[in-house]
């Protein structure tokens, strides 16, 4: 996916912190999200490998090798941050104590079922964190591109990949679309970005899902 896409992604993804929470970024497009906390706002992020307080992304030439996030990419450490031990990481995710996560993903479908750490029949790196993090944290969004790259949806009827977590996403959000999962209605298109229509997105959306009364056409991506 182009870097331009990634960036609407994360930026809109940065519009759903509120002060004060305690978050975790997911390897690749996630981590851009901290470059788009919106002033104002104050949040903690954490990384499964290990440390609390991550900022922004350093600047270039100023990558410190010995700071980095899950992915084994550079990270900034803000005043206060600190490092710990996987057991001390874990103990926050499986405890309950994030307010939210946001993870990229393979499939997505309407029951909010998640399928993002192998494809069958080719060779898996690990589970890493994900199904602690699925489960962990009190809200889970899925930041991705809305179709794979061969043009098919992410967003399906059902996942054909083995489930990361059943029934535990809260939010989706594309380049293309924001989707809410509301528990009487299922998921609820709220946004559509710029450049795209309702018959946009339908068209390349498989799972089942509802058009809010108030859906914001225009709303990001611009």
């Amino acid at each position: 996916m182009a870097d331009d896409l990634k960036q609407i992604i994360a930026a809109r993804a940065g519009r759903e912190l509120k002060d004060g929470q305690i978050i975790n970024l997911g390897i690749g497009l996630p981590t851009l999200i901290a470059n788009h906390v919106p002033a104002g706002v104050d949040v903690i992020i954490q990384t499964e490998n290990g440390a609390i307080g991550v900022g922004p992304q350093p600047d270039p030439g100023c990558e410190d090798r010995d700071r980095a996030n899950a992915g084994n990419q550079p990270i900034s450490l803000l005043a206060g941050g600190s490092y710990f031990d996987s057991c001390t990481s874990f103990a926050m995710i499986r405890g309950g104590h994030l307010d939210a996560t946001f993870l990229g993903t393979l499939q997505v479908d309407g029951e909010g079922n998640i399928a993002n750490y192998m494809v069958p029949g080719k060779m898996l790196a690990g589970m890493g964190g994900a199904m602690d993090l699925i489960t962990g944290a009190k809200i889970v969004h899925i930041v991705t591109e809305h179709c794979a790259k061969d043009g098919t949806p992410k967003l399906m009827k059902a996942c054909t990949f083995p489930l990361t977590g059943a029934k535990e996403c809260d939010v989706i959000i594309t380049e293309r679309a924001l989707f809410r999962r509301h528990p009487d209605k299922g998921f609820v298109l709220e946004e559509v970005a710029a450049g795209h229509t309702l018959d946009d997105i339908a068209a390349c959306t498989d799972m089942a899902y509802v058009v809010a009364d108030d859906v914001k056409l225009d709303a990001f991506g611009e």
